[in-house]
């Protein structure tokens, strides 16, 4: 998912994302002004991380692929400026359901691209299509303050039909729709599959993985408020940092 951080026109590096810091001078339409700082959940993926994989190994090239690209979707306004796909082929897949083009995933978020759902609406416990690109990321900053991690758990085949395990966690600090933090560690687990081109970009992509999951972390909250839920969310102030979707 679509991970977002506190963005900076200072130098930017980051040992996890390609192109960050070499496109901190070019002539990039940056979502906030400019590349974003990743310190915070980078330091939530350290310590949470449940592989360490060895640099150069299959599994770390693929993990730091998805960050990159979950990086450009949620910080780049223009799919000229990506690198991770080809945005004339990409499609992205999600449960099943049919695939987005590049243009739409773009527009709609990552998050609204892989929370959308087809349940009855009494069952949807996030609605994809109530929120925009902003307020998709801003629920899940405020719910995951300290960010919500990614990581490759395991890889089954390479280039060019990579299939991998992945991990998504977060520590619920943070109101959730109405319902109060708990402070526990909310995660989920899926499997996807990334084709790529002779370039490594992404072609297509398909995940799967089942969304009660994480939903039943944030509704183990008690319900609050409309009032209290907007005292909750006044001390968040930076409104960019620090979520990781990718």
């Amino acid at each position: 998912m679509a991970s977002t951080a506190e963005a900076s026109v200072k130098s930017a590096g980051d040992k996890y994302r390609s192109f960050l810091k070499d496109e901190e001078t070019t002539n990039i339409h940056w979502r906030h002004g400019g590349p974003p700082i990743y310190d915070s959940v980078n330091h939530l993926f350290e310590q949470g991380r449940t592989k360490e994989w060895p640099k150069g190994s299959l599994e770390e090239v693929v993990q730091n692929a998805i960050k990159t690209w979950e990086m450009e979707l949620s910080h780049k306004t223009r799919l000229q400026d990506f690198k991770t796909i080809n945005p004339e082929k990409f499609k992205l897949f999600v449960n099943g359901r049919e695939g987005l083009s590049a243009e739409e995933t773009l527009r709609i978020g990552s998050y609204n691209a892989l929370l959308k759902s087809s349940l009855p609406e009494e069952f949807q416990f996030y609605k994809a299509e109530e929120e925009s690109f902003e307020s998709s990321h801003d629920v899940f900053r405020s719910a995951l303050p300290r960010g919500f991690a990614w990581e490759v758990v395991h890889v089954y085949s390479g280039p060019p039909l990579i299939a991998y395990k992945f991990r998504h966690w977060g520590f619920f600090e943070g109101p959730y729709k109405g319902h109060a933090p708990t402070g526990d560690l909310v995660q989920f687990y899926g499997l996807a599959t990334l084709k790529v081109d002779e370039s490594l970009r992404a072609e297509d992509v398909e995940v799967y993985y089942d969304p009660a999951e994480l939903f039943a972390g944030f509704l183990k909250g008690p319900p609050i408020s409309d009032s209290a839920d907007q005292h909750s969310e006044a001390p968040i102030t930076c409104p960019f940092a620090q979520l990781n979707i990718k």
